[in-house]
């Protein structure tokens, strides 16, 4: 599967545009800015992408209004055929954002069902209607809001012809975009069954199509095997991660991962991979949210050094800030253009060592070496062997331990290092180890 070789860049259309919030009706060509920072992405290393929603929506993209037409706010389809075409130009694969748990109030089944009531024919299309109900938009009638928000109305996905108008739409996405995969929004929500008939459609419509659903807690295992799908979005770890940096306790993040990856449990069975990620457009920015700005890069060496496929949230490259506390729009900015600085470049050199090491994409995760401020772990594929070390001190670290080896090469630096008579780490400092055989 190429997306266990992948590193993503993720994007919010709307907010990456400086589209207006409100669907205003207005067709302008805002989504072709994607193809001036093409360049950028690849430099950055990133060989995938993943778009969050480009559907006609009422207002964040989230409440679709219509699953077949690019949002009027970002252009036309033809706009957007225009960008996958450039972007599998030059090898970087497209992932779409499925909202499939729920639509919009603008979607056209429920304006029937507002308009026509019980004669609609669209009444079972909706989790729960009670016309004898009232909703807070004073509709006359009570719909199934999805976690109480009524701007989102929940789908009946075991009614077939929801079932088949979400196929219809996902087969047109790979006909007329030829995209390579979907992000199942909310998928924690999504009945079992649907999930199972997705996987096996769009297996059938094209080769190594991507699946990776959104879900927050749980057994991601068991998850996993249950949805029938590729990967999911690892939250565990995203918030043992910065946890870990600000509490100076790199316990907290190593023993996440050895819960999930580790020799003596794998939660997450060998062949299993989880997105990775340091924040998205749900969160605060991870430049926000750790309070030592030079353990920035250490952050996203654990994204890449640890099992999984990492993601790349677009701004955070190169350190922007937004809190969660200042709503959503703030987390989804317009950037003119975008930067380069040390932890950009930084990113990029963990994006190539990522790529080029089967260890890194499909090994194992064991233990070396924890400390408070310190931890080695080894990622191990067949014949290749990576020593992810870490140290967060802001003083240098020797760690003794017995490598296996005389030498590695550091897939970051491209230097060697010698094990012998110990290891020392430099004050804010990350290697990725390849060990010599």
């Amino acid at each position: 599967m190429w997306a266990y070789e992948s590193v993503f860049y993720q994007i919010y259309p709307l907010g990456f545009c400086g589209a207006p919030f409100e669907n205003d009706g207005v067709a302008v060509s805002r989504i072709l800015k994607v193809i001036d920072w093409i360049p950028h992405i690849k430099k950055l290393g990133c060989n995938a992408i993943y778009f969050s929603p480009v559907f006609e929506s009422d207002t964040h993209g989230y409440n679709t209004r219509d699953y077949t037409k690019i949002d009027t706010r970002l252009g036309s389809n033809e706009d957007f055929k225009r960008v996958c075409e450039a972007l599998h130009k030059e090898g970087i694969k497209v992932v779409l954002d499925g909202v499939f748990n729920h639509v919009g109030r603008g979607f056209f089944a429920f304006q029937d069902v507002l308009k026509n009531r019980e004669s609609s024919p669209y009444v079972n299309w909706f989790a729960r209607i009670d016309f004898g109900g009232n909703s807070p938009y004073n509709d006359g009638l009570w719909y199934e809001g999805w976690e109480g928000n009524y701007d989102l109305v929940k789908l009946n996905l075991y009614n077939e012809d929801v079932i088949n108008h979400i196929f219809s739409a996902v087969e047109g996405w790979i006909k007329e975009f030829d995209i390579d995969g979907i992000r199942l929004d909310v998928a924690y929500c999504l009945e079992r069954g649907f999930l199972n008939r997705l996987r096996g459609f769009c297996d059938s419509k094209k080769n190594d199509f991507f699946l990776v659903g959104e879900v927050l807690h749980g057994e991601y295992g068991r998850m996993l095997r249950e949805m029938n799908i590729h990967s999911l979005t690892n939250y565990q770890c995203y918030k043992g991660i910065h946890s870990a940096f600000n509490s100076a306790n790199m316990f907290e993040i190593v023993h996440s991962l050895l819960r999930l990856f580790g020799p003596e449990d794998w939660t997450v069975a060998r062949g299993e991979h989880l997105l990775s990620f340091a924040d998205n457009h749900d969160v605060s920015r991870i430049a926000t949210l750790i309070q030592d700005p030079k353990c920035l890069p250490l952050v996203y060496a654990m994204v890449f050094g640890m099992p999984g496929i990492p993601c790349v949230y677009y701004g955070s490259e190169w350190g922007e800030k937004a809190d969660k506390s200042q709503g959503d729009p703030a987390l989804r900015p317009c950037f003119d253009a975008p930067q380069w600085n040390e932890l950009t470049e930084f990113i990029a050199k963990l994006a190539e060592a990522k790529k080029s090491s089967k260890a890194l994409n499909y090994g194992g995760m064991r233990n070396i070496l924890l400390q408070n401020k310190q931890c080695i772990f080894e990622r191990k594929c067949d014949d290749e062997r990576v020593l992810v070390a870490l140290n967060m001190d802001s003083n240098p670290f020797t760690a003794h331990f017995d490598a296996g080896c005389g030498q590695a090469k550091d897939l970051i630096s491209g230097q060697m290092h010698d094990f012998g008579g110990g290891s020392e780490l430099p004050p804010y400092s990350a290697a990725f180890w390849l060990m010599e055989r």
